[in-house]
């Protein structure tokens, strides 16, 4: 049996080490993803996360999915904005949500999947965004800022077209009115206080305030948090 040389065992023992810090690297983003499911669902089902502000909500809970993208892959922050679609959907189910759970009472499916697809969507792409901007970005600062604006941005985006299009496939146009269905004109009357008509105007100037307050905070936490934890991690690794 032909004994090992010096170069074969230097190379078998830095293919060990190289298995073991795969292996670390693979606990060590499983703790983050757990850590940051379990934050998720501590906002989701506390006043931490939302912010009410009419029937709509001022929500905070796209902070997970950013550092998500920032620090694991972009399939990691799927699942984390996966895991905020499913609460969302909870709240529109149970009522804790005026809005979509409105929309519950009229079409549960189309209301999973706009609670849970747009958030899925918009860990993926920040993920990938991050990604690529990673490789240009030699000192990752605006990396982390542009994925932490970029996220609250798609959420409001995904989430509000996703809504359109429900709308659009719940109601009915008629003749008259608003062209909205009647059971719909009145949940929505009774949800917002505004007249079934004002629907547009409603969801416009709302949305834009609730995305530019979202933004601005998300922007400002989630590029000091990853920055901070990348830090940390890099640290740790040394």
């Amino acid at each position: 049996m032909k004994a090992m040389t010096s170069e074969d065992k230097e190379r078998k023992k830095k293919k060990q080490t190289s298995q073991k810090k795969r292996g670390s690297d693979k606990t060590k983003n499983l703790a983050i993803l757990g850590l940051l499911t379990a934050i998720t669902l501590i906002l989701s089902f506390t006043p931490l996360g939302y912010i009410p502000i009419g029937p709509l909500k001022l929500t905070f809970m796209t902070i997970p999915v950013i550092v998500a993208a920032a620090i694991l892959k972009p399939r990691d922050a799927a699942v984390i904005g996966g895991v905020f679609g499913i609460t969302s959907f909870i709240q529109a189910f149970s009522g804790m949500s005026l809005l979509t759970g409105a929309l519950f009472q009229l079409n549960p499916l189309l209301t999973f999947l706009l609670c849970v697809v747009p958030r899925v969507l918009e860990g993926l792409l920040g993920g990938l965004l991050f990604q690529w901007l990673n490789k240009i970005d030699k000192t990752r600062f605006f990396s982390y800022s542009a994925v932490s604006l970029a996220v609250p941005v798609l959420n409001t985006i995904l989430f509000m077209s996703a809504l359109y299009l429900e709308i659009k496939i719940i109601c009915s146009y008629n003749a008259a009115g608003s062209g909205l269905d009647g059971d719909f004109a009145k949940t929505f009357t009774g949800v917002s206080g505004k007249a079934a008509g004002d629907v547009l105007l409603f969801f416009t100037s709302m949305v834009g305030l609730q995305a530019i307050i979202e933004a601005v905070v998300c922007f400002v936490l989630g590029t000091a948090i990853t920055k901070a934890l990348s830090a940390a991690i890099s640290r740790n690794k040394k």
